[in-house]
C-alpha cells in the first residue's frame, strides 16, 4: 500500500502564506537576541545588533570595578589589627579560658569561617592553625576535668568518667601529659603533676593488658620524663620505674613472650582469657622502646634483656617472607594460626622493628635486616590496586601465605605510609637522604609511602562526614562496580584515631610538600564539625567523641566516647604537623622516636648497646 507523505515545510504558492512566514521568521529572530545575548549569529554576513550589557566594553568596566574593589579590601585587611585566633574561629576570648580557672570552654571552631579568614591574604596562616588544634586539646580537657577528673575513661555526651579496674589509673591525664607539655599548657601540665604525685598508684590488685599499659602509661610517664629534663622533677621517672618492675612479672613464661595481662599488685602474669590463650603478635612486640629506655635510664639491665628476648622468640619462627601470624603463644613461642595483616594485632610489629633500629642510632643491623625484609614480604604479598580508581592499599591473607587475599584494610594500616618514608630515609628529610645515596628500594619504599598515605586520605575525603570508617573493603574489580570503597554497617564508625595524621606529620616533614599538611587541616575541620560535643541546655563543650557512623549523615550519629589516643595522639600529630617542616619544636625524626602511642623518647647513645648488648640472627 502507497502513503501519502505529508511534507514538513511551508508552501509559498500565495503572498498571503508567504507573508505569515516572514512575520513568524521576524518574531524568532527577536527573540533569539534576548535570550541568547552572547552569540554572534549571523544571517546575511551581518552580525545581530546586542544590547550594550552584552558588549565588550560592559564587561571590561565591571572587571576593572571588580579589582578596584578587591584591591581597597585587601589593603584595609592590611591594615586592621591583627584578629585574635578565637575572634578567627568563631570562639568568645570573654569565655574562652584555660582548665581550672572560672569558666567553661563553650564555643566550638566554626571551621567554614577559619578557611575563608585564614586564607584571605592569600596566604595559609598555620601558626593560627596550629593554635587552633590547642584550642581544641583544651575544649576535649576541660570537659575531662570537669566531669571524669582522674578516671579512665570519659563519655562527653552523658559527661561521665568510667574506671577500668577499680581506682583507676589516670588513663587520660597520663596519656595526655607529654602533648601538654609540647604545647607549653602550663596549667594543665601542673595538674597533671600534681595528680600523678598524690593519687596515682600501681599497688591494685587488678589485671591490665600488658600492652595498653605499657605504650599509654609506661610510655606517657617516660616521655614526660624526657621532656622535662632539666627541671629536677622526678615523680615521672620513680613512677615509671615502679610500672616497669610490675610489668616484667608479665615476661616470666618459658619462652619469655609475655602474658597477655599482668596482676600490678603481685606482679603475677595472666594468660589471654580468648584466642585459646595465645598473645597478641603485635602487643608482645611492641614493648621494646619503653623497656630499652627504662634500662638507659636505670643503669639496669632487666628491661631491655627481658624486652629484647621477645623479638628473638619471635625471629626464632622463620616467618616466611618475614610476615608473621598474628597470634603467638607465651609458653612454647610458637605463632598460632596462619592469619597475616597489618591491621588489629600485627600492626606494631612491623613498626617497632624499624623503631628498635632507630632508637639505637642505628647500630643495631639486625632489625633493619627484619624490617627490610618484612616490607619485601609486604610488596610482594600484600600491596593490591583497587578498580576502578588504582587506590594502593594493604590487603590481608586470612589463611596465611599462598591463600587467597582479602581486600580488607583497617584504618590501623595508615600508620604504613609514615613508617615507609621513615625507613627510606631513616628520619633525614628527603633531600637530604637523596644526598647519601639512593636506592631503587629506597625509591620503591617511598613511592608505596606516598601511594599508601594517599589512599588514606581518600578514606576520609570520599565519605560525606569527611572522617574515615575503621574499616574499608577495596573493589578488585571481579564484580565490576564504580565505587574503589565498599564500607560494610558494622564498619562504618570513626574513634577519632590518629594513624593517617601520623602518616600526614612524618610525610609532610620529610617531604615539606603542604598537600599533607593541607589534607590534615580538611580532617582537623571534619572533627570539629561532627565529633565535637555540646551541652543541649548550656551549650557547653564538653569535649570530643567517637562517630557511630561516618556515611549515613548529616547528622552523623555520635557515640559517647572519648578515647586517651585523641589527646595523646590525635591532636598531637596535627599539632606537630601544622608546625614546621624543619622541626623547630625540638621533635626532628633524627633525634626523637615516637611510640606507637606518640609518646617521643629519645634516641640513645651508642654505648648503651655495648652495655646492655645486642644480639643477630
Amino acid at each position: 500500500m502507497s502513503f501519502n507523505i505529508p511534507r514538513n515545510v511551508p508552501t509559498f504558492d500565495n503572498l498571503s502564506s508567504r507573508k505569515y512566514e516572514d512575520w513568524s521568521y521576524r518574531q524568532r529572530q527577536k527573540k533569539r537576541q534576548l535570550s541568547e545575548p552572547f552569540s554572534e549569529y549571523v544571517y546575511k554576513d551581518k552580525l545581530i545588533k546586542k544590547p550594550f550589557w552584552a558588549t565588550k566594553k560592559f564587561w571590561v568596566a565591571i572587571l576593572v570595578l571588580f579589582g578596584l574593589s578587591v584591591w581597597y579590601r585587601r589593603t584595609m585587611v592590611v591594615n586592621e589589627p591583627e584578629m585574635k585566633l578565637d575572634e578567627l574561629l568563631g570562639f568568645d576570648s570573654d569565655i574562652l579560658q584555660a582548665p581550672g580557672l572560672d569558666g567553661a570552654l563553650t564555643h566550638p571552631t566554626d571551621s567554614a569561617h577559619a578557611e575563608d579568614v585564614l586564607a584571605a591574604n592569600g596566604e595559609v596562616d598555620w601558626k593560627s592553625r596550629r593554635s587552633a588544634v590547642k584550642e581544641t586539646f583544651l575544649h576535649s580537657w576541660s570537659g575531662y576535668r570537669a566531669h571524669a577528673w582522674g578516671m579512665d575513661e570519659y563519655s562527653p555526651i552523658s559527661r561521665r568518667g568510667r574506671n577500668m579496674i577499680p581506682n583507676g589509673l589516670g588513663w587520660q591525664i597520663v596519656d595526655a601529659l607529654d602533648t601538654a607539655m609540647l604545647m607549653d599548657l602550663g596549667e594543665v601540665v601542673g595538674e597533671s603533676r600534681d595528680w600523678i604525685k598524690a593519687n596515682l598508684t600501681w599497688e591494685q590488685d587488678a589485671e591490665v593488658n600488658v600492652f595498653e599499659t605499657t605504650i599509654r602509661m609506661l610510655g606517657g610517664l617516660l616521655s614526660a620524663h624526657f621532656l622535662s629534663a632539666g627541671s629536677g622533677e622526678t615523680v615521672y621517672l620513680e613512677k615509671a620505674i615502679d610500672l616497669g618492675d610490675r610489668l616484667l612479672g608479665a615476661y616470666e613464661s618459658q619462652s619469655g613472650i609475655p602474658y597477655a595481662s599482668v596482676n600490678l599488685k603481685t606482679g603475677k602474669g595472666v594468660v589471654s582469657h580468648a584466642d585459646g590463650g595465645a598473645s597478641s603478635t603485635a602487643e608482645v612486640a611492641t614493648l621494646q622502646l619503653e623497656m630499652k629506655y627504662l634500662s638507659h635510664l636505670t643503669g639496669n639491665e632487666k628491661y631491655w634483656e627481658a624486652s629484647q628476648k621477645v623479638i628473638q622468640r619471635i625471629a626464632a619462627n622463620n616467618a616466611q617472607d618475614g610476615l608473621v601470624p598474628i597470634f603467638i603463644h607465651p609458653e612454647t613461642g610458637n605463632f598460632r594460626g596462619k592469619e597475616i595483616r597489618l591491621g588489629s594485632r600485627g600492626d606494631s610489629y612491623y613498626e617497632y622493628l624499624l623503631k628498635m633500629y632507630l632508637q639505637t642510632g642505628k647500630k643495631e643491623e639486625v632489625y633493619r635486616r627484619m624490617y627490610d625484609e618484612a616490607v619485601d614480604g609486604v610488596v610482594g604479598h600484600l600491596v593490591e590496586k583497587s578498580y576502578p580508581g588504582k587506590l594502593t592499599y594493604i590487603a590481608e591473607l586470612p589463611s596465611g601465605i599462598g591463600g587467597p587475599t582479602s581486600p580488607k584494610m583497617d584504618h590501623l594500616v595508615c600508620f604504613m605510609g609514615g613508617n615507609l618514608a621513615l625507613g627510606a630515609t631513616n628520619g633525614l628529610t628527603l633531600e637530604e637522604a637523596r644526598k647519601l645515596g639512593w636506592t631503587i628500594k629506597q625509591q620503591r619504599d617511598f613511592d608505596l609511602a606516598e601511594e599508601l598515605t594517599r589512599t588514606c586520605w581518600e578514606m576520609y575525603d570520599r565519605m560525606p562526614s569527611g572522617l574515615a570508617p575503621e574499616i574499608a573493603y577495596f573493589n578488585t574489580g571481579a564484580e565490576g562496580g564504580t565505587e574503589d570503597l565498599n564500607i560494610h554497617v558494622r564498619d562504618r564508625h570513626n574513634l577519632m584515631r590518629p594513624e593517617t595524621v601520623e602518616s600526614l606529620f612524618i610525610m609532610y616533614r620529610i617531604t615539606g610538600d603542604e598537600k599533607y599538611r593541607a589534607w590534615g587541616w580538611k580532617i582537623f575541620e571534619s572533627f570539629n564539625k561532627h565529633s565535637i560535643v555540646r551541652d543541649p541546655e548550656t551549650g557547653e563543650i564538653t569535649g570530643y567523641t567517637s562517630l557511630e557512623n561516618v556515611i549515613d549523615g548529616p547528622p552523623f550519629v555520635q557515640r559517647d566516647n572519648m578515647e586517651s589516643f585523641w589527646l595523646a595522639e590525635t591532636l598531637k600529630y596535627f599539632y606537630l604537623l601544622f608546625g614546621g617542616a624543619e622541626g623547630g619544636d625540638g621533635m626532628p625524626l633524627t633525634k626523637v622516636v615516637f611510640n606507637t602511642e606518640a609518646h617521643p623518647l629519645p634516641v640513645l647513645p651508642e654505648v648503651d648497646v655495648q652495655k646492655f648488648g645486642t644480639w643477630t640472627m
